[in-house]
């Protein structure tokens, strides 16, 4: 499959938000929490990216630099495997490096296929939060 990662733009948000509110995993259990508006800061600070594929929006991943955190990396689930998720993720780090950032957080479902990617990518498990969810940590000093 080919695809280009690209900065997203507004007119991205629309896809994006589709995107988000379909994951498999990880799902939002109140859609009112997040809104399209909701992506706006990031799309302004230009922290965040869309794959593209001939048939659209594929994926999207976003980080908040000022909290120095992974906000979203969300997949097609009809385009998982094709390494979208694994190019927008060199994306957020290569983005991440640039800003200064020493070492980004976030956080997911225990046991989910994103928990099992981000170990993968070398990121470490450092503690769950309140409501189950694995919290990770990547260094970016080397």
């Amino acid at each position: 499959m080919h695809f280009a990662i690209r900065i997203a733009t507004a007119t991205d948000i629309a896809a994006m938000h589709r995107l988000r509110k379909s994951a498999r995993e990880n799902r939002l259990s109140d859609f009112t929490r997040i809104t399209e508006a909701t992506y706006l800061p990031y799309i302004a600070a230009a922290s965040a990216w869309v794959a593209e594929t001939d048939a659209g929006i594929s994926g999207f991943a976003v980080v908040d630099g000022p909290a120095a955190n992974v906000w979203a990396l969300f997949i097609d689930p009809d385009c998982e495997g094709a390494g979208i998720g694994r190019a927008l993720h060199r994306k957020m780090l290569e983005w991440a490096r640039e800003q200064g950032i020493g070492c980004l957080s976030l956080s997911t479902e225990h046991g989910s296929r994103a928990a099992r990617f981000y170990s993968r990518a070398g990121w470490a498990q450092t503690d769950t939060t309140a409501d189950g969810e694995v919290l990770f940590e990547k260094s970016l000093l080397s």
